[in-house]
């Protein structure tokens, strides 16, 4: 009987399977896409439906016109989507782009709290667990072979 440790030179090895810390990064990936694709409604609610928020604009933390934070939650919407892209494709870069968004997000969350209190306190959750998720492990990925 043959020890099981021993391989012939014409047997494949399997890579081994990812770690756990990888579903991290793609749950993060894909709560990126979704907090972006909010934003992004968010800022078509905010430039379209002025009168769908709370309280006027002169009430928000940053007294800015609706208009001007339709426009920066659309463009936040959409480099939260682009970071999650990243992330789902495992570029180096997008874990640094991803925190940073996510952390200018949860900012401009809080910023429009007064508007919609229950709903931008969710989103500084979701960010929260975004950074969480990216940051949580500090290695590096290990190359496999797929």
């Amino acid at each position: 009987m043959a020890n099981d440790t021993t391989r012939s030179a014409d047997q494949q090895v399997d890579a081994p399977p990812p770690r756990g810390w990888s579903g991290l990064v793609s749950f993060a990936a894909f709560m990126l896409i979704l907090v972006g694709g909010f934003h992004v409604i968010g800022g078509f609610v905010a430039l379209l439906e002025e009168d769908h928020y709370q309280v006027g604009s002169s009430a928000l933390m940053i007294s800015v016109e609706y208009n001007t934070w339709g426009w920066v939650h659309i463009t936040l919407g959409v480099l939260m989507g682009l970071a999650g892209a990243a992330l789902f494709l495992r570029r180096s870069w997008g874990r640094v782009v991803a925190v940073l968004v996510a952390s200018f997000s949860a900012i401009t969350n809080l910023a429009f709290l007064s508007a919609a209190p229950v709903w931008y306190s969710l989103m500084i959750v979701m960010d929260i667990l975004i950074i969480y998720a990216v940051t949580v492990y500090g290695g590096r990925e290990p190359d496999y072979d797929y």
